[in-house]
């Protein structure tokens, strides 16, 4: 059974506006200065974490001790 072509006609028109919106929401999720600020975001919450941020502390010290003491050796 052949279709009416103006039927044929919207739904290439509907198929086109939803693959437009789907290659807008793709673009957004892929955009290098969002995934930046989300990676920028993300690792400051985990050195927000008391855990991570005591943890780095102990060895930023451990490291000043070791310089200190291979300083004056």
């Amino acid at each position: 059974m052949a279709r009416d072509p103006d039927t044929i006609q919207r739904e290439i028109e509907r198929s086109r506006d939803a693959l437009a919106a789907s290659l807008d929401v793709l673009s957004a999720r892929v955009n290098p200065k969002k995934l930046a600020d989300d990676g920028r975001q993300a690792a400051a919450a985990k050195l927000a974490d008391p855990k991570i941020k005591y943890a780095l502390y102990a060895v930023g010290a451990l490291v000043a001790v070791a310089l200190v003491r291979s300083i004056f050796r």
